[in-house]
């Protein structure tokens, strides 16, 4: 197997949980907060630091003060801020796990990352808000309308974090290879969808054209 699968998701969409699941059915690494920690020991960062930056966009000063092009092609420098040094120890991370073999990463941009590689299929996880309300309320004992603003705090700060460095719109269908709604199968649904693209992946199946050039 060479798939890398990379997971963007909504809050409360189970993605995580989805991703979990898809790692443990294939056989291969799950990567999510274990990014921090990887990256912390190749950086010489402080974890602390990389966590209290994961996944949070930059502040308007500093938006405001450099210019954007500065992380088309991410590289490293003495005048880096803290907020830049983060991100590039979490982006070369994912790059360095990615060349270790196939696994399933979460958020992070890493789909932005890993965006040349041959074996990398990204996917964004979604749901109806009322779905992923009743998950988040359920889970961390809160009421239906404290855990509809965590949603969209939550979905807000991702949201600006993966559009200020890739660049692309977050959830949008052209910004992956699949967006799927995890209501519409179920969670063991989706994860069975997800092995069934990977496995088309890996052992695609021509379709009649292609084994006759002939038929039209």
């Amino acid at each position: 197997m060479k798939t890398i699968i990379t997971i963007g998701r909504q809050f409360g969409s189970g993605g995580k949980e989805i991703g979990i699941r898809v790692a443990k059915e294939l056989g291969i690494p799950f990567y999510d907060k274990e990014i921090l920690q990887e990256a912390a020991k190749k950086s010489g960062l402080c974890e602390k630091i990389l966590e209290n930056f994961d996944e949070r966009p930059k502040s308007l000063l500093y938006s405001i003060a450099m210019d954007s092009y500065m992380f088309a092609l991410p590289g490293t420098g003495a005048g880096d801020s803290l907020e830049q040094q983060v991100y590039l120890a979490t982006f070369n991370t994912i790059r360095q796990l990615a060349k270790e073999g196939p696994c399933v990463i979460i958020g992070r941009c890493a789909d932005y990352a890993l965006s040349g590689d041959p074996n990398h299929l990204s996917l964004f996880i979604h749901a109806p808000m009322e779905d992923r309300i009743r998950r988040v309320a359920g889970r961390q004992n809160l009421t239906e309308a404290q855990a509809k603003t965590l949603i969209s705090k939550t979905d807000k700060r991702r949201a600006s974090y993966y559009e200020y460095y890739s660049s692309q719109r977050w959830g949008a269908v052209d910004s992956y290879d699949f967006c799927l709604n995890s209501s519409y199968l179920g969670l063991g649904g989706t994860v069975e969808l997800i092995r069934s693209l990977v496995e088309h992946r890996e052992h695609p199946v021509p379709s009649p054209t292609e084994e006759d050039p002939t038929r039209k």
